[in-house]
């Protein structure tokens, strides 16, 4: 069984991860609200701008919490990766579990399957990578600005 997630440490301005976290909803939406306060702490984004980075991520997660593990015999893990690459004034944030996605090609019901479109759409650049170790989830966003030293 794995155990419960305790709080990250958001203190760090070049990267925050959670690693081998419980791939459930109650786990991503802890990780999610920490990588909102990493943003808020060293990042100089508008409101809208951290809501659509914050909104990507959760949907990643949500579909590593909703379907990699689905029929696995025991519970999955999760791991969210993000960085500032000063160089390229870019955050990027990488999202993965060890289980797989359902296949995009299968039938939908109308209500669902708009997170991958919506994670597209948010992101400036994205991309998914799935094998039998797992699935991968890249996001990029440029132009981004580190907040002043406090």
């Amino acid at each position: 069984m794995i155990d419960s997630m305790s709080t990250a440490d958001v203190a760090n301005a070049e990267h925050f991860e959670r690693l081998e976290a419980a791939a459930d909803a109650r786990t991503a939406a802890q990780i999610r609200d920490e990588f909102a306060a990493w943003l808020r702490t060293f990042f100089t984004l508008d409101p809208t701008r951290i809501s659509d980075l914050v909104l990507a991520i959760n949907e990643a997660l949500a579909n590593c919490a909703e379907f990699a593990y689905v029929g696995a015999p025991r519970a999955g893990t999760m791991d969210l990766q993000a960085w500032f690459e000063p160089a390229e004034s870019t955050i990027v944030v990488v999202i993965a579990d060890r289980g797989c996605w359902r296949n995009p090609e299968s039938p939908r019901a109308l209500s669902r399957g708009r997170g991958i479109p919506l994670m597209e759409a948010l992101a400036d650049r994205s991309s998914i990578e799935a094998s039998e170790a797992g699935t991968q989830v890249r996001l990029e966003w440029t132009n981004v600005g580190r907040a002043e030293a406090r």
